[in-house]
C-alpha cells in the first residue's frame, strides 16, 4: 500500500489574511493553527505534504511556513490557477474568483498517484482526525466502489461564540456510511439550540444535537483524481452558462454525485475533538486559550517545526 499523502489547500490564504506575513501566530513560540494539523499528521505516520497555494504567494508561503515544515516532511507545491482549465474554454473576463475546492484538488494532479487526505490550511482539526484517516487509508482499497472516506465532526464542537460557521450537514446510513452532505451557509448558537437560516434570519430551522458535519477532511484514492478531471469540464460548462463569474466546483459535490451514481461508498469517521479556528478576530483568544491548555496537558511539543 502506498502511504497518504497531505494535501493542504492554502490558495486562499493570502487573499484571507492580506498577505501570508500576516497570519496571526496562536502561541508565542509563533505557532500558526496549520503547524498544529501537521504535526498531528506526522505523528498519525504522514511523511509528504502538498500544499496548494497561490504561485505569486511562493516565497511567502515557503518563508512563513514550508521552509521551516520541509526539515520534517517531504514538501511539494501545487499552484492553484484560475487560468488552469481545459482547452476550449475561456475565463471570463470579470472574474477573479477561483473555481473551488475541486479545482484547488485538481492543481495536485500531477504530483499525486495514490490515497491522498485532504484539509483546510485554517482549521483545527485534532490528531484523532489524522490518525483515523490515515489507518483507514492503509487498509482500504477501491473494491465494486470506490473506498472514500471523510472525519465528521459533531456540530455543537464546531461552533463560535462570535458569529455564524457554514458547515456542511452529512446524512448517514445505519453502517456510517455517506448518503449526502447538505451545505448549510449560516449556522448559529440561538436560544440553546444550533439552528440555520436561509432567509437572512426571517425563519429559522433546528439542527438536531448531535449532527454530524463535514469539516472539508477528506480521505481518498489515487481513483478520485481521475473523477475529479473527469467532472471538470462539465461543471464548467454548465457553470460558465449559469453563473460564470460565481460558480465554484465543490469537493462535496463531486463526491455527492459519485455516491448518487453508485460509484463511491463513503465512511464517516467520527472524531470527538473540537474544532477550532479564526473565523472572526474574537475567535483568536479561544483558539490561543485551547493551545495553551493542549501544550500543558502534554498534547504538542512547547516548540516544534523550528530546528
Amino acid at each position: 500500500m502506498k502511504k497518504p499523502v497531505l494535501v493542504i489547500m492554502a490558495a486562499g490564504m493570502g487573499s484571507r489574511y492580506g498577505g501570508l506575513k500576516q497570519i496571526d501566530p496562536v502561541d508565542p513560540e509563533g505557532h500558526i493553527i496549520m503547524d498544529f494539523s501537521l504535526y498531528d499528521a506526522m505523528k498519525a505516520g504522514f511523511e509528504k505534504v502538498v500544499f496548494v497555494i497561490k504561485k505569486e504567494n511562493e516565497k511567502d508561503f515557503r518563508e512563513a511556513i514550508g521552509d521551516r515544515v520541509a526539515g520534517f516532511l517531504q514538501v511539494e507545491y501545487a499552484f492553484q490557477d484560475i487560468t488552469d482549465i481545459p482547452q476550449g474554454y475561456e475565463v471570463p473576463g470579470e472574474r477573479v474568483k477561483p473555481w473551488g475546492t475541486g479545482h484547488a484538488v485538481r492543481s495536485c494532479r500531477e504530483l499525486l498517484d495514490g490515497p491522498f487526505v485532504v484539509i483546510n490550511a485554517d482549521d483545527y482539526y485534532g490528531h484523532s482526525a489524522f490518525e483515523q484517516l490515515y489507518n483507514y487509508l492503509m487498509t482500504h482499497e477501491d473494491g465494486e466502489k470506490y473506498a472514500y472516506a471523510m472525519v465528521g465532526y459533531i456540530i455543537e464542537n464546531t461552533l463560535t461564540e462570535n458569529g455564524h460557521v457554514a458547515r456542511g450537514v452529512c446524512r448517514t446510513d445505519a453502517g456510517g456510511h455517506l448518503l449526502g452532505i447538505t451545505e448549510r451557509t449560516h449556522i448559529e448558537k440561538r436560544d440553546g439550540d444550533t439552528a440555520y437560516t436561509e432567509d437572512g434570519g426571517a425563519s429559522w430551522h433546528v439542527i438536531e444535537k448531535g449532527s454530524t458535519v463535514s469539516m472539508n477532511m477528506w480521505g481518498f484514492t489515487g481513483s478520485f483524481m481521475k473523477e475529479l478531471e473527469a467532472g471538470f469540464e462539465p461543471f464548467l460548462k454548465n457553470g460558465l452558462k449559469e453563473n460564470p463569474l460565481n460558480c465554484e466546483y465543490f469537493l462535496p459535490s463531486v463526491v455527492d454525485g459519485l455516491i448518487k451514481e453508485g460509484k463511491a461508498e463513503v465512511t464517516v469517521l467520527k472524531s470527538f475533538d473540537r474544532w477550532y479556528g479564526v473565523t472572526y478576530k474574537e475567535d483568536k483568544k479561544n483558539v490561543m486559550d485551547a493551545v495553551r491548555q493542549m501544550k500543558d496537558e502534554g498534547l504538542y511539543p512547547q516548540d516544534f517545526f523550528h530546528g
